[in-house]
């Protein structure tokens, strides 16, 4: 592995219209979380340098969306490839400014160039269809791309999400604007470095930047779609702010997600379902983590015995380190907001099993590490149950009655991700219908599928994305009458 320093971006600022651009709105820096040292200067986009990108990106589409379907096919595999080649650099990137281990991100860059390859052999999909009307009459519908859109993702998997949420608007004919998060740009700006040219100028942009950037880019009247990965505080102001001129906007938002354990269960699988949809790896900083875990009293002790045992792998470490298995939160503002939560779950009276605060180990100092943390005889009067933390807290609860226990899971405003332990196929199907939520796993926990739709219900969002359904929804249809 080459060191950090061979690695880092050189161009640290805003990419549009196929050209390196100084940002208007100046720079800040941006750091470690597991050493809390700069990495340096970031781009901070302002309403003019989005004003100038979505012109850029204007022009692009104008471009782009006359390339046939099948030539757009190429320059997203090249992309695909190239993220492959250079996935070990990418990756300790993103581990030095996201702080999530290096091994996980590594897994990342290939979950990114799968994503991409997946809708560059979509783009010739984007069919109309015909509806019969009888002799000397033909009536069809096509399918368009929109225009400009715009897609800001979140900071937990930085290249990941900016690789795999520009392929869906590109293959279908769009240019795109993406926002990196704010606190890990740094791998977009590498990216960018070794995919310029690839497209024409203005179909793929980045403009890094904080609040100022975002609002205007949701405020620009020549975007007419957006996307967010982020917290439902934000989806909400989005979505306020892109009624005013009708645009279409999806997000993919939080999750409270429940992991529930029946009496026929498979034990140990349980457990390790339990340990890996918490995400510890990345300090429980997911939207998807299963952070409750319903056990039924008949298996309670046990399950939650064998869950603090499998726990113990997972060690805070610097997150360039191979041998690290967990990183360290984003953020000092993020690091207080888990501890506050922690306090709060001592204070309403849960049982703090393990964890609970900083680890010891004097090389960690520095960071943003909090220890595995697991809260027993929680409630749902509580906020640990109710409220996403973000961080590396499981919230662990006893039941009895099935019907009670569909109340308690889905008596959150979230409905993201669900789990499910039992060898009962009918059990399995009942639960699945019952619980509230969009994306939905049975005797498994965490991973995602290729082509199958991700997006949650209630306050989660409205996506439905990597998928066919992602790429539908950056097109629009029109319909043609023709009388012969």
């Amino acid at each position: 592995m080459k060191p950090l320093d061979e690695v880092l971006p050189r161009q640290r600022g805003l990419y549009y219209g196929g050209a390196w651009h100084e940002p208007r709105g100046g720079y800040a820096a941006t750091f470690d979380p597991g050493t809390g040292q700069s990495l340096g200067a970031a781009a901070q986009a302002d309403a003019a340098d989005v004003d100038a990108a979505v012109c850029a990106a204007g022009r692009g589409f104008e471009t782009w969306r006359r390339v046939k379907p099948q030539d757009r096919t190429a320059p997203l595999r090249r992309i695909a490839a190239i993220i492959r080649e250079n996935a070990e650099e990418l990756a300790l990137i993103d581990a030095a400014n996201c702080g999530n281990p290096v091994t996980r991100m590594a897994v990342d860059m290939e979950l990114a160039a799968e994503a991409v390859d997946y809708f560059a052999g979509l783009a010739t999909q984007l069919k109309g269809e015909t509806l019969p009307m009888g002799e000397d009459i033909l009536n069809y519908s096509v399918r368009e791309p929109i225009g400009v859109c715009a897609r800001i993702v979140a900071y937990n998997h930085p290249l990941m999400f900016l690789a795999s949420r520009l392929a869906a608007p590109i293959a279908a004919g769009n240019s795109v604007i993406m926002k990196p998060p704010v606190q890990a740009p740094l791998s977009s700006y590498r990216l960018m470095e070794l995919i310029d040219g690839v497209l024409p100028p203005g179909v793929l942009n980045v403009l890094s930047g904080g609040t100022e950037c975002g609002q205007a880019l949701v405020a620009h009247p020549q975007v007419p779609r957006l996307s967010l990965i982020g917290s439902v505080t934000t989806g909400r102001a989005i979505a306020r702010a892109a009624a005013d001129r009708l645009k279409h906007a999806t997000f993919e938002l939080g999750g409270k997600n429940a992991l529930v354990v029946y009496p026929d269960a498979d034990i140990a699988r349980a457990v390790e379902g339990a340990v890996k949809g918490m995400n510890f790896a990345w300090c429980g900083q997911s939207c998807g983590s299963t952070s409750r875990l319903f056990l039924h009293e008949s298996v309670h002790d046990e399950v939650l015995e064998g869950v603090v045992q499998a726990v113990r792998v997972f060690r805070p470490g610097l997150p360039t380190d191979p041998a690290t298995t967990m990183g360290a939160l984003i953020s000092e503002v993020q690091w207080e907001r888990v501890m506050e939560f922690i306090e709060a779950g001592r204070r309403e009276g849960a049982r703090l099993i393990t964890g609970g605060g900083r680890p010891q180990d004097p090389a960690l100092a520095r960071g943003w590490f909090i220890e595995p943390t697991i809260f027993a005889d929680v409630t749902m009067q509580m906020r640990i149950a109710r409220e996403e933390i973000f961080g590396p807290v499981l919230s662990v609860l006893r039941w009895s009655d099935e019907e009670d226990l569909f109340r308690q899971v889905n008596d959150v405003e979230y409905g993201l991700t669900a789990s499910v332990y039992t060898r009962d196929l009918a059990r399995a199907h009942r639960a699945a219908s019952r619980i509230e939520a969009g994306f939905l796993w049975v005797n498994n926990a965490g991973p995602h599928f290729t082509g199958a739709s991700y997006g949650g219900l209630k306050q989660s969002g409205n996506a439905r994305e990597e998928s066919f359904e992602e790429l539908l929804s950056f097109t629009q249809t029109r319909n043609v009458n023709v009388t012969l």
